[in-house]
């Protein structure tokens, strides 16, 4: 078979289910296969292909699955760069397959040609260029395998338009072996067991909760260990999703914007278990400062983490998901009862909250949400203040329930990525919450709401600024709003009923409960463009390079 339709049938051999793609003249064969011989694969097509890669981002992250994405060459391919740094940050997993112009015109700046495999290469675990048809179905193998196993992370694949078309025996590998590529799942024996004798010699032990716990399903594992242990649990923006049965072990966010009592935790443990954990810098502040009492255990699959930005005490090296169950298949008496009366005196005495008025607050509406929307929702952010508005006032307690762009910080990301999530979850309420500037970016997607009947909702909390910055600059420089005034926004319920896609606008708070039951209980897509407080900040805050204990709680 010719080389188009050996991706095509690649992909059935991998039990791809969904592909989103863009076509063009460069990959125009595969999408001739995929006419042909594409049944039972879904394919969902964008309006623009970097909102194509946003969704299989948001697709893999909610699902566990591979997101695949076929694109043309050029301006089709650069075109989800964005996307695929956005996964590579959060270390989603991706199977991005680019076509190329002929092997013969590859460096001669032909007609929509670009190096694909040269600006990727800092944001993909793997990129191939694949020269010879003989390598196709082997590439595509390796590409699946390294996506989606370790640390998973987007891989590209750009395959040229004459190796499309050529024939070659289809034979396609049960497995691969890369020797320069064999992640560790088990964690030293050795290691673990020296753990147990830190965690059980602490009298202030506390976990953190990071993205490795969602990316390796291990979710359940966390919780079992902190039923088991009692030890108080603070999470990452990607970490979000642990759920003790115990309410007043859970502290929440951690961070620039974390819970007061959260970063007080950190400052305040002799002992520390990261579990999946980068240690970014809106994580830890000031590096000499974090955690400073503690004695740190830092378990990650990527030995590339250990020692990066914070010194381990005792690194384990290995998935999240085997090594807790490493831990829950082991003894470990602990007392720390005065430390968890600690932490909650000072959790009641410094809770999250807001000062309300006449207008409309952003986190009363999260509220409303969290009131009507189920439990099991998936909850997708845009980037700015309504991400972290969301991730201090929503409480999920479902992993893969929320899906936002931590390491890159994507403006975009949220329409797209909830569309992705409403495709790979039929069965569950997809909410999205975006600023009126981050929905600008990708609101063209809107159009795939309707095509494919999907039900996603939308709120776009509107306060006519690129909010984040807009603080920023109220704190930092004495409130010169350069660059942030969005005052001809666009009137976003018009917007949807172009798509005709049912919307409502609130701008007056005693009408807010109403509206947001009625956005839950909507049989169909919906809207909800909301007026907010545009004074209203993200607050607590710890200004850059500052110590999570020196905290802003207002500007």
């Amino acid at each position: 078979m010719n080389g188009a339709r050996i991706i095509v049938e690649s992909l059935k051999k991998e039990g791809v289910d969904t592909v989103f793609c863009y076509t063009g003249g460069a990959v125009i064969s595969i999408f001739d296969e995929l006419y042909k011989h594409g049944e039972g694969l879904n394919l969902i097509q964008p309006r623009h292909e970097q909102g194509g890669t946003h969704a299989a981002d948001g697709y893999a992250r909610s699902t566990g699955k591979t997101g695949v994405v076929i694109v043309t060459s050029g301006p089709g391919a650069t075109n989800t760069i964005t996307g695929i740094a956005t996964a590579y940050m959060d270390s989603s997993p991706l199977v991005v397959i680019t076509g190329q112009v002929a092997s013969t015109l590859i460096g001669t700046d032909a007609f929509q040609e670009s190096d694909v495999t040269g600006i990727t290469l800092p944001i993909t675990k793997a990129n191939f260029l694949v020269k010879n048809i003989k390598d196709l179905a082997v590439t595509i193998k390796k590409a699946f395998y390294i996506a989606g196993s370790g640390r998973p992370g987007p891989v590209v694949i750009d395959i040229p338009g004459d190796i499309q078309r050529q024939d070659f025996k289809f034979n396609y590998p049960d497995t691969v072996d890369l020797q320069s590529y064999r992640p560790k799942d088990s964690g030293h024996p050795k290691q673990i067991k020296s753990a147990i004798k830190l965690l059980a010699a602490s009298k202030k032990p506390l976990i953190i909760s990071g993205g490795g716990v969602n990316l390796s399903n291990a979710t359940g594992e966390m919780n079992d260990f902190l039923n088991k242990t009692g030890i108080p649990v603070v999470h990452t923006l990607m970490g979000t999703g642990v759920n003790p049965e115990d309410e007043n072990q859970f502290l929440g966010f951690i961070g620039m914007h974390g819970t007061l009592y959260g970063n007080y935790a950190i400052q305040n443990a002799d002992l520390i278990m990261a579990v999946g954990v980068r240690f970014s810098d809106r994580i830890i502040g000031n590096p000499n400062t974090f955690a400073k009492n503690a004695k740190l255990i830092h378990i990650d699959i990527d030995p590339a983490e250990i020692d990066k930005n914070i010194l381990t005490d005792l690194p384990i090296v290995g998935s999240a998901k085997s090594i807790l169950r490493e831990f829950n298949n082991l003894d470990l008496a602990i007392d720390i009862s005065e430390w968890k009366n600690e932490l909650s005196n000072y959790k009641n005495n410094y809770p999250l909250g807001y000062e309300k008025s006449e207008l409309i607050k952003p986190q009363y509406i999260i509220e409303l949400a969290q009131k009507y929307f189920p439990e099991n929702s998936i909850i997708v952010t845009d980037v700015g203040q309504n991400q972290i508005w969301v991730a201090q006032n929503y409480r999920i307690k479902h992993p893969r329930s929320f899906l936002t762009s931590g390491g890159l910080g994507t403006m975009g990301y949220g329409l797209p990525a909830a569309i992705g999530a409403a495709v790979g979850n039929p069965d569950k309420q997809v909410l999205m919450f975006a600023g009126d500037g981050g929905f600008q970016m990708n609101m063209q997607e809107l159009g795939i709401i309707r095509k494919y009947g999907l039900k996603v909702k939308m709120i776009v909390l509107d306060n006519n600024y690129l909010g984040m910055v807009r603080q920023w600059q109220e704190l930092l420089f004495e409130k010169r709003y350069s660059g942030t005034d969005m005052e001809f926004n666009p009137d976003f319920v018009k917007l949807a009923d172009v798509f005709r896609i049912k919307s409502i606008f609130l701008k007056d708070p005693k009408e807010a409960d109403a509206v947001i039951k009625e956005l839950a209980m909507s049989n169909e897509s919906m809207l909800v463009h909301i007026a907010i407080d545009p004074d209203e900040n993200v607050l607590p805050m710890v200004p850059a390079g500052k110590a999570l204990d020196e905290v802003l709680t207002k500007l």
